[in-house]
């Protein structure tokens, strides 16, 4: 009589079978696998968290963005020596843009006294309403063009007009932190904040910005903003000439835009042809580009690190499978001499080490992301598609890579021998 062959259902329950009869060998067996997918998915969620919403933030100041600064204003952590030395950019540089620069719609140059780059701990200009002083707002000056790319809203009031930068007007556009602050128990609107000891009437509240990429203490902060026309500041501040320049590219002329920004700041900084820029200039998307590989270089050494615990759990389930085939020599040898192949065997085996890692990717998706939800309670965090698709993919793989050797084992089992095994 021929034994009839083993389809996947009937090994899959012989595979249940034994891992029922294993409880707490399985368990820890599968740990690693548990340890490593866990491991997988809140790093997936975290990266895809953060990149998500340090682009979410970028997008919030304009898609159609350009912006020029002295060194490199994407995220250039430790600007080299020669990049701190270099001539800064001014208004001048910004007047050019704004009047040779065919495909570009709005110009703005910044200026401030707080050094942008220096943290959260930089020296402030220390703001007043009467006896209520904040010490950790950002003063700065701006264009009133600045208002018009679309990439700030008010809560309530207006923003300055081109006649009161021109006119030098005394004049305030103060983000919802400082408004708060100021003027806890009233209406910032129309109220009078003094900066240097000069009156500046608050014409206009900002709308609070989500913020992430920056802390809230960083002087780049939004929401602790106080905005005067650039030629007032320059008019507090005569000696400082150090400006960064924003400007919003016409729609669909990105490219055309830049490559201009480029020229024109390289003919007004007189950069010979040879050499290299000695000025940033980048776009929103560029600057987005430059955190998505670094967050992707992040993932993928923790997504390595991670592995070992993978590999740990594969060579558990090695040595597991091992001790298995030697239990069941005697079972192997009856299978085997009542007609089973050895295909069947193979496929037995590898059916139980491939159950046994599937359910630790299963176990470990869940428990990832209940952390990830967790996790999100503090932190951006979002679960790609893929994560819990390739967890559970590479987990089953990893039952059928590291159970091929003992199944093999078993399969080149003589049945007389077998059967003869005490």
């Amino acid at each position: 009589m021929n034994f009839p062959r083993s389809n996947f259902y009937e090994n899959l329950l012989m595979a249940f079978d034994t891992l029922r009869h294993h409880k707490l060998r399985s368990f820890l067996t599968i740990l690693g696998v548990v340890v490593g997918t866990v491991t997988v998915i809140v790093i997936a969620a975290f990266v895809s968290g953060i990149d998500s919403r340090v682009s979410k933030e970028i997008e919030s100041f304009g898609t159609n963005s350009i912006y020029a600064f002295k060194f490199d204003p994407g995220f250039n952590f430790n600007p080299s020596t020669e990049e701190r030395t270099r001539k800064p950019l001014t208004e001048k540089d910004a007047d050019a843009i704004r009047a040779e620069c065919v495909n570009c719609d709005y110009v703005s140059p910044f200026m401030s006294p707080v050094d942008f780059i220096a943290g959260p701990f930089t020296e402030r200009v220390n703001v007043r309403n009467k006896e209520i002083e904040m010490t950790n707002a950002t003063v700065q000056g701006a264009a009133s063009d600045y208002f018009q790319m679309g990439v700030t809203t008010l809560a309530e009031g207006r923003y300055f007009t081109a006649d009161e930068e021109a006119k030098r007007g005394k004049v305030a556009v103060i983000g919802i932190d400082v408004a708060n602050t100021l003027f806890p128990y009233s209406n910032a609107l129309d109220q009078e904040i003094q900066v240097e000891g000069r009156g500046y009437r608050v014409i206009g509240v900002l709308k609070e910005r989500e913020i992430f990429l920056i802390g809230a203490e960083d002087p780049n902060n939004e929401n602790k903003a106080v905005y005067l026309p650039f030629k007032t500041i320059k008019q507090l501040y005569p000696a400082n000439e150090d400006c960064f320049i924003m400007a919003t590219a016409k729609p669909g002329k990105m490219i055309e835009a830049l490559e201009e920004m480029r020229l024109i700041l390289r003919r007004q900084r007189n950069v010979p042809s040879d050499k290299p820029d000695n000025f940033g200039v980048q776009t929103s998307d560029q600057i987005i580009k430059q955190f998505s590989a670094i967050t992707s270089g992040i993932f993928i050494l923790m997504v390595a690190i991670s592995s070992v615990g993978l590999l740990i759990g594969g060579i558990g389930v090695m040595n597991v499978m091992l001790v298995s085939v030697t239990e069941r020599t005697k079972e192997i040898g009856v299978r085997k001499a009542i007609g089973a192949r050895s295909l069947d065997i193979i496929t037995q085996f590898l059916i139980e080490a491939a159950t046994l890692t599937g359910l630790g990717g299963l176990l470990g998706i869940v428990i990832g992301v209940g952390l990830s939800m967790l996790i999100k309670m503090i932190l951006p965090t979002y679960i790609p598609l893929w994560a819990p698709i390739v967890g559970f993919c590479v987990s089953v793989g990893l039952g059928l890579v590291f159970g091929l050797l003992p199944a093999w084992k078993a399969a080149r089992l003589n049945p007389i021998d077998a059967l003869r095994y005490e």
